[in-house]
């Protein structure tokens, strides 16, 4: 386990990196990371932050390599239809809803399906995300998440639910964290924030 002073200087080192990251978001996936190592659930020592509080014309996904604390991937990534326009606000865990969910994940194993080069994602948190491979809630590339959308309408397109990224990242950001490494999906709701097992220890 990790002491304070060594999560304290990763946590500097890893804000340094991503100035756009903001503290607390880090801090809370950080924490959600760690729990997730302690429940031995980590295989791949990478951590995906989306911020879903931002709006999808902002980058708002980052892609950290932790044993070097370096900054991979900064990028745009696309939310659920029923989760909003530009802003997503809304967050579900039920089937059909087309709307993102919120906590953390562990990334599973990849496959080639109607949206190309997917990854499977391991929801771990009973309520809130805890359905997604059922719903099928996956990263994959998207056309409508690239910055000429956003140039036409303001913001990116929308997805079912799942993490679209832009077409070109797609597979490079998967093959990077496929296989047991943390992506965690935040946004300042208050509900999650004080029920999720992964986030109250931070």
């Amino acid at each position: 386990a990790s002491n304070s002073s060594s999560v304290l200087s990763e946590l500097n080192a890893l804000r340094q990196a991503a100035p756009k990251l903001k503290a607390e978001v880090l801090r809370l996936a950080l924490s959600a990371y760690d729990r997730a190592s302690r429940l031995g659930l980590v295989h791949k020592p990478i951590l995906t932050v989306i911020d879903y509080s931002k709006a999808s014309s902002q980058e708002r996904l980052w892609v950290f390599d932790l044993t070097i604390a370096k900054l991979l991937y900064q990028t745009y990534v696309a939310h659920g239809r029923n989760s909003g326009v530009l802003y997503s606000t809304r967050f579900s865990n039920q089937n059909h809803s087309l709307a993102s969910s919120l906590g953390t994940y562990i990334t599973a194993n990849t496959y080639n399906g109607s949206n190309g080069y997917s990854l499977n994602l391991q929801g771990l948190e009973h309520g809130y995300n805890d359905q997604a491979l059922s719903r099928r809630v996956v990263m994959h590339g998207a056309w409508y998440v690239s910055e000429d959308f956003i140039k036409h309408y303001g913001q990116l397109g929308r997805s079912w639910g799942c993490p679209a990224v832009n077409p070109t990242l797609a597979k490079p950001i998967i093959n990077t964290i496929k296989d047991g490494s943390v992506l965690f999906a935040y946004y300042p709701d208050k509900n999650w924030l004080s029920h999720s097992q992964y986030t109250q220890f931070a």
